[in-house]
């Protein structure tokens, strides 16, 4: 059987055995080192009969870019693919060079490029560059954008923008396709779904999770449990996604809040002590069922996670979001001019917190009064001037 490599996972943790010459951060994925004797790498797969097999791929003198060579060669990755062009760009000076937030961004743009199906049955990643044209990439910027994701669209192409150019500059490829493509509108959508909406389609997608993954009309039995956390919470879909049991304390929940908002403890009530519970049985059965072992660190076990144990992705949030949402128009559970997002679910939450302006804002997180235009859309209720 043909070995193959594991998806990406969670985040490498330093390995001092590591040879010094290794940067550890831009390791392939599914690669590791062995200390003992003069050192070797390698890679694991399963065989046809499930169990776990192991190959030594290259001893410890090797480099970072033979590695990547190496699982290139091992993956049939094509020289003249967006794969191949995407991985040198990451591997690169310039790449390295970029603020942290901006490498999070390009990973999470080329992750979600290049497992992206096509109507040629094999994912874009794996199209050679000479393929992509104009039309092409604005067929793709058109298409996220109708998903109801214009931002991400749009994120996406000015990826690719620089992919390509960065990719003419050193002779991988000799055109910019995504030069001249319109970028989506972004439109200053502020929707608050009603209370009634949420309840209906959280209710929705407990009911069709709880169908067997693969059953007409099931859905990702996580769904409603994100849906609570983030509105309870007031977090975003990736801040729900990366709660792990170390943001769990005695007090509530930890928020792991992005763009520079400030963490809050969200205090325990029923509610949120059901939705984190359902969450940990859920995560544990599937660990169990699959023999997975549970990791010391509090840090290092994800609160959500995919049906193969590991840390949930948010490109895979996504999709399982889009496809509830399709469902549930599709059924009718809601109109189509009620869809919502699940940022959405942020803003309502900040809206029905209770308090002042500035008791919502520390709910939030938001360090600037003015945020609180975006996402508290409650009518104050005020006295008449003068007297009764």
């Amino acid at each position: 059987m043909t070995p193959k490599l594991d998806r990406p996972g969670p985040k490498r943790r330093h390995n001092p055995a590591i040879p010094a010459h290794i940067d550890q951060a831009r390791l392939p994925a599914g690669v590791y080192f062995d200390a003992r004797g003069r050192g070797r790498w390698y890679v694991q797969y399963r065989d046809e009969a499930g169990r776990l097999r192991r190959n030594n791929i290259a001893d410890a003198q090797a480099t970072l870019s033979e590695l990547h060579r190496i699982v290139e060669q091992r993956n049939g990755i094509d020289r003249e693919s967006l794969r191949f062009l995407a991985s040198q760009f990451h591997q690169s000076a310039q790449f390295k060079e970029l603020a942290a937030r901006s490498q999070q961004d390009y990973e999470y743009c080329r992750q979600v490029l290049i497992d992206m199906p096509t109507k040629l049955g094999k994912p874009l990643g794996d199209l050679a560059t000479r393929q992509f044209k104009p039309a092409l990439v604005q067929r793709i910027v058109d298409k996220i954008a109708a998903e109801g994701t214009p931002a991400k669209a749009n994120h996406l192409l000015r990826y690719l923008r620089r992919l390509f150019r960065w990719g003419i500059n050193r002779g991988y490829c000799d055109s910019n396709p995504a030069q001249g493509v319109e970028s989506a509108k972004e439109r200053r959508q502020r929707r608050l779904p009603e209370s009634e909406t949420i309840k209906a389609l959280t209710d929705f997608a407990r009911e069709r999770g709880r169908r067997t993954r693969g059953e007409k009309g099931a859905c990702a039995p996580y769904l409603c449990i994100v849906m609570e956390l983030a509105y309870i919470c007031r977090l975003r879909g990736i801040e729900v996604v990366t709660l792990t049991d170390a943001n769990c304390t005695v007090e509530g929940v930890l928020t792991n809040r992005r763009k520079g908002s400030r963490d809050s403890v969200i205090r325990w009530y029923p509610r949120l002590r059901a939705a984190w519970n359902a969450a940990v049985e859920r995560r544990e059965l599937i660990w169990k069922n699959r023999g997975k072992p549970v990791p010391m660190h509090p840090e290092e076990r994800p609160l959500i996670v995919a049906a193969d144990g590991d840390e949930l992705r948010k490109s895979s949030l996504d999709t399982a979001w889009q496809r509830l949402i399709k469902m549930a128009i599709e059924e009718g559970i809601i109109a189509k001019e009620d869809r919502f997002g699940l940022h959405d679910l942020k803003r309502r939450g900040i809206t029905d917190t209770k308090g002042t302006r500035h008791e919502k804002q520390e709910a939030s997180g938001h360090r600037s009064p003015a945020m609180m235009d975006v996402y508290d859309l409650s009518i104050p209720l005020v006295q008449w001037p003068g007297e009764e």
